[in-house]
């Protein structure tokens, strides 16, 4: 019998709305409490009109679902694009908002034609290239940078006090900021930030289903509602809406084109960051897949690419598969992508018949949702993690976050990339082996033995890895590194991901020739250099 009709695995397109229907609509249903609030939190911490976070997440439900490649992500607003997208609106704008948002759906659209090309072309492999300390440290300064920007609007202070000011500034003026604090919007806010921290420690499973930004808006509305801020509070304490349909417009503005630098700038930095943040979240779910389905990069980043084309045309935010929307919904039971199609149609029918409601939350509530979120982005065990890997991960995440925070997301990652290939050449990496990987594959029967010589780092780990996809399933694959000089972080992480894959298939993978090498650290993935023990 073979693993799919053991797994009994759950029908696809319209058979599997039929025969999964109530499952995926329960947790479409559960996911969209999550994403309601943090949609319209990410667009307005964006600097685009709320709105266009629900609509971005509208698009991701309803017409990316239908198309995509893997099986149970959510497609929607990420919080990881909020420090590009207000950065283009604010570059493009020059202090015009609206003019800056305009001009940045030109780029965002290209970026998506751009993602189409990358699943056409089938570079869904893309984010195996960069290095995972890399990749760690820029999330992780995308998280200081949300918490910077979110501070403020936590204390509900004056926008002015924060406006025009880098992620350094607006840590060096959180004593003002506290200074100008509004007293009812930080209870508000702290009191929300409070239980988005404090839920996942609920033992309670019945409790735990609640999404945390749920329980926060049970609180935060009925508080705003008692100390009256319409009336009291300044204009920008609440969220403002405005009618759904009205705001469904072509925004769309390709002037920027005409500032050539920036225009290529920030569509590199929308195509590359939002496709690799969406290729890790496929990723990581189809480990959490019950059924061990493998998606169809590809394809994923195809519909990804047209959702985003199509969301820039209209005013929306950016999508990308977002990892904790979709981590709920396979803790939820989802079985198909109509759970993702679900998740979209909830929303759409809440903006059309409730919208007045999502006008009673404060900001501060949804500045304690995104606060929450750079936490687990940028968390102390973070930095720890990369520490027990080994020193030389650590310094490649700090140096990739400190240029992110100085200067912007596309030189921290190249100044991450261009630290690890400096370490690799210092131990010994030959030149010609840094983008081409030397490994050969032979067979005998059901054994197939893969040798890698010289080394095998990030940088050419795409040659190695087309290897051993193109190898046959429920097999007996030996991995050979006795003629290997380095063996880096990235490529033992890579491969223990394969092997967990191709096991789950029915094969067998054995690593050997690493016996002569020496860690880096205690870590089992740690990077790994001959030498004598």
């Amino acid at each position: 019998m073979s693993i799919k009709n053991k797994l009994n695995i759950p029908a696809d397109g319209i058979a599997g709305l039929k025969e999964n229907f109530k499952t995926d609509a329960i947790s479409g249903f559960i996911v969209f409490l999550l994403a309601l609030p943090l949609s319209l939190g990410i667009a307005k911490a964006s600097e685009f009109p709320p709105i266009m976070g629900l609509l971005t997440a509208i698009i991701g439900g309803l017409v990316v679902s239908l198309m995509m490649g893997s099986k149970l992500t959510i497609k929607g607003p990420a919080a990881g694009l909020i420090v590009i997208v207000a950065g283009a609106v604010a570059e493009f704008g020059q202090g015009d908002p609206v003019l800056g948002w305009k001009l940045a759906l030109g780029a965002m659209a290209v970026a998506g034609v751009i993602q189409i090309l990358f699943g056409v072309l089938k570079l869904g492999k893309l984010a195996d290239f960069f290095p995972l300390s890399a990749i760690h440290g820029m999330l992780a300064a995308i998280g200081i940078i949300i918490i910077a920007k979110q501070f403020p609007v936590l204390l509900n202070d004056d926008p002015s006090l924060a406006k025009g000011k880098g992620p350094l500034e607006l840590i060096a003026n959180i004593p003002n900021f506290i200074m100008n604090l509004d007293p009812k919007a930080t209870f508000i806010g702290v009191v929300s930030l409070a239980i988005m921290l404090g839920w996942p420690y609920i033992k309670n499973k019945t409790i735990k289903m609640i999404p945390a930004p749920l329980v926060v808006l049970l609180f935060a509305i009925p508080c705003e509602l008692f100390m009256h801020f319409k009336e009291t509070e300044p204009a920008y304490s609440l969220v403002k809406i405005g009618n759904f349909v009205d705001n469904i417009n072509i925004n769309i503005s390709f002037d920027g084109i005409s500032q050539t630098g920036l225009f290529i700038k920030y569509v590199i930095m929308f195509a590359l960051v939002g496709t690799i943040e969406s290729l890790l979240t496929v990723k990581a779910i189809d480990l959490m897949d019950p059924y061990k389905r493998k998606s169809n990069m590809n394809q994923d980043l195809i519909a990804v690419g047209i959702g985003n084309t199509i969301a820039a045309v209209f005013g929306g935010l950016p999508m990308i598969s977002e990892v904790a929307r979709s981590s709920s919904n396979v803790n939820n039971g989802a079985k198909t992508r109509w759970a993702n199609f679900f998740h979209g149609f909830f929303i759409l029918l809440f903006v059309l018949l409730a919208a007045p409601i999502l006008e009673m939350i404060p900001n501060a509530a949804l500045a304690a949702m995104l606060i929450t979120v750079g936490i687990k982005l940028t968390h102390p065990r973070e930095f720890i993690h990369t520490l027990n890997i080994g020193k030389e991960q650590l310094a490649i995440f700090l140096i990739t976050i400190f240029f992110t925070l100085h200067e912007d997301l596309l030189v921290g990652i190249a100044a991450g990339i261009l630290l690890k290939i400096f370490f690799h050449l210092i131990h010994g990496a030959p030149i010609s082996s840094l983008f081409k990987a030397t490994a050969s594959v032979s067979s005998n029967g059901d054994d197939y033995l893969v040798e890698v010589e010289k080394s095998a780092i990030f940088s050419n780990f795409l040659g190695i890895k087309s290897r051993l996809e193109a190898l046959p399933s429920a097999m007996n694959v030996t991995i050979d590194f006795t003629k290997t000089k380095l063996v880096d972080h990235s490529v033992m992480e890579n491969l223990h991901h394969f092997e967990n894959e191709y096991v789950a298939k029915g094969g067998k993978v054995t690593i050997i020739g690493l016996d002569d090498h020496i860690t880096f650290s205690d870590h089992k993935l740690s990077s790994r250099i001959k030498g004598q023990k």
